[in-house]
């Protein structure tokens, strides 16, 4: 059974240079580990994608469930997940819950990876 990761608040920006600047620390690669574990799953990529390409900026549960043909409640899972890693951010609308990516979460962590990526 693999080790799980120990709990971390990665909702904030992401903390560190570049991974190829100097030998990371710890620290900061559990804070990279953690937001990439996040996306490492074929349904969270595909939600960022439809959140990232939305036309209205937010995009309602119901439609994401859609999207993904999942239930909602799965897809509530895995939004929860893309929340605590910074990547979402969701707003109560009466009875539904829209969600917008946090594109600057992702382009933090791009630069992380690989800052001479699309310059």
């Amino acid at each position: 059974m693999p080790k799980a990761l120990p709990v971390v608040d990665v909702s904030a920006p992401i903390c560190c240079a570049p991974i190829s600047a100097a030998p990371m620390g710890d620290e900061a690669a559990l804070e990279v580990a953690l937001r990439l574990k996040a996306l490492a799953d074929p349904v969270r990529i595909k939600v960022m994608s439809i959140l990232l390409t939305a036309t209205d900026g937010a995009v309602c549960t119901c439609d994401l469930a859609a999207g993904v043909d999942l239930a909602e409640s799965t897809v509530s899972h895995h939004l929860g997940q893309l929340r605590k890693a910074g990547m979402v951010v969701s707003q109560r609308r009466g009875m539904n819950v829209y969600h917008r990516a946090r594109s600057e979460a992702l382009d933090a962590l791009r630069l992380v990876l690989d800052p001479n990526c699309c310059a």
